[in-house]
C-alpha cells in the first residue's frame, strides 16, 4: 500500500475495536465484516491495535494477522491502514514498525511512552531516533490521561521537522493545544475525542480517530464532510444528536462500553481480554441508540 502524506490524513478515522469471542480468542469473521463495513462506509483510515483495539493485550502474531487480513480487504478502496506500534522500549517500537511496513500499513500510530517519566527533551529524542529507523510514515500519539505524559504542542512542532513524522491524534481536549498544533506546517492535526472532535476541526483540525465510529461511521463522516464544507450549523446539528452516545461510550474506561454496545447491537460477540470487564448495559440504556446504529451497519 502506498505511504500516507500528511495531507491524506483527512475526515472520519476508527480507533477500531478487536472482536472476541467469549474465551478472549479473536473473531476473524467479524473483524473482515467490520472492516467490509468501514470500506463501504468510504471510512478515511482504520486504526488497528490501538487503545480501543486493546493493543497492550494482543501479541504480535494477532496484531500481524489482524493487520495483513486488514491490508487485503482494503486494497482497491479509498481506505487506509494504520497500525499501533507505541511502547515503552524503543527499540520494541522500531520492531513493531518493522512487522506493520512488512504486513502493509499505509503508516503507524506511535503513543507517548507511558509508566516512564520522561522530559519533554527525552520524548523528542525517543521519537527522533524511532523515526531514524522507519521506513513508514508515523502519527504521534498524546493521550495524557492514559499515559501521564503530555506531548507539549512545542515538542510536537520539533519532531515535526523530523521526515517521518506527519501527524499527531492530539487526545487531550484543549482548543488551545489544537490552535497551536494547526499552525505547523504540512502536518496533519487529528482529534482523539469524541466529544470535542468538533471544535477541534473548527479550530482547523484536518480529521478526527473516534470511537463512537465504531457504531455510527457514517454519521461521524457526515460530520466531517460538512465541516470540510462550511456548513457548521448542520455539523453541530448531526453532533448535537450524538452527545448521549460520546457520553454513554466513556461511562466506564475505552473500549469497555463501545464493546459491550456493539454485542447488545449484534455487531460483536461478548468477548474481551481480561484484566478488561465489559461493561454492563441495561437495555434502557442502548435501546435508544439501537436503531440508528443498525440503520447504519446493516
Amino acid at each position: 500500500m502506498g505511504q500516507l502524506k500528511a495531507k491524506d490524513l483527512r475526515g472520519c478515522m476508527v480507533a477500531l475495536v478487536t472482536p472476541m469471542n467469549t474465551d478472549g480468542s479473536i473473531n476473524l469473521d467479524e473483524w473482515k465484516q467490520l472492516i467490509n463495513w468501514h470500506t463501504n462506509n468510504k471510512t478515511s483510515a482504520i486504526i488497528i491495535a490501538g487503545t480501543t483495539g486493546e493493543s497492550a493485550l494482543l501479541t504480535q502474531a494477532e496484531i500481524d494477522t489482524l493487520s495483513q487480513i486488514a491490508v487485503k480487504l482494503c486494497q482497491q478502496t479509498s481506505t487506509k491502514v494504520i497500525i499501533g506500534t507505541g511502547g515503552i522500549d524503543p527499540i520494541k517500537v522500531i520492531e513493531s514498525n518493522r512487522k506493520a511496513c512488512e504486513n502493509g500499513a499505509d503508516a503507524v500510530l506511535i503513543v507517548t511512552p507511558y509508566y516512564l517519566t520522561l522530559t519533554q527533551h527525552a520524548l523528542l529524542q525517543h521519537f527522533k531516533y524511532i523515526a531514524e529507523h522507519s521506513t513508514l510514515p508515523i502519527i504521534l500519539y498524546n493521550v495524557p490521561s492514559r499515559t501521564a505524559i503530555d506531548l507539549q504542542a512545542s515538542t510536537t512542532s520539533e519532531l515535526a521537522k523530523v521526515n517521518q513524522i506527519i501527524g499527531i491524534k492530539e487526545a487531550k481536549p484543549d482548543m488551545s493545544r489544537i490552535q497551536q498544533l494547526v499552525k505547523i506546517k504540512d502536518f496533519a492535526v487529528l482529534s482523539g475525542d469524541d466529544s470535542s472532535f468538533v471544535d477541534a476541526l473548527k479550530a482547523g483540525a484536518h480529521g478526527v480517530i473516534s470511537v463512537a465510529a465504531n457504531v455510527r461511521p457514517k454519521a461521524i463522516k457526515d460530520i466531517c464532510n460538512h465541516l470540510q464544507l462550511g456548513n457548521i450549523f448542520e455539523a453541530e446539528q448531526i453532533n448535537k444528536q450524538l452527545i448521549p452516545l460520546y457520553k454513554l461510550l466513556f461511562i466506564e474506561p475505552n473500549p469497555c462500553p463501545v464493546k459491550a454496545l456493539m454485542h447488545h447491537a449484534n455487531m460483536l460477540s461478548s468477548g474481551i481480554r481480561k484484566p478488561l470487564v465489559m461493561t454492563e448495559l441495561k437495555p434502557k440504556q442502548v435501546k435508544p441508540f439501537i436503531q440508528p446504529i443498525l440503520q447504519e451497519f446493516n
